[in-house]
């Protein structure tokens, strides 16, 4: 199963920002008002939203696709 936690982080790194800055960077283009607190949080106990996946992905330049698995 798929480590939202782990995936993010990954991005993060290979784009070459922490959290703090992918943050940081986001407010200031007033994608997210999401504090760095919050959103390690949500990471850490996985309650992040849906849509903060797709603002985070998306501002780092990757999509989320949806598959049926293989049988």
């Amino acid at each position: 199963m798929l480590d939202i936690k782990k995936e993010i982080q990954v991005l993060i790194v290979r784009n070459g920002l922490s959290m703090r800055k992918l943050i940081k960077r986001m407010q200031e283009l007033e994608l997210t008002n999401v504090q760095i607190a919050s959103f390690s949080r949500m990471l850490k106990e996985k309650t992040i939203k849906f849509e903060l996946v797709q603002d985070v992905l998306d501002f780092l330049g990757y999509e989320l696709e949806i598959k049926k698995k293989n049988q």
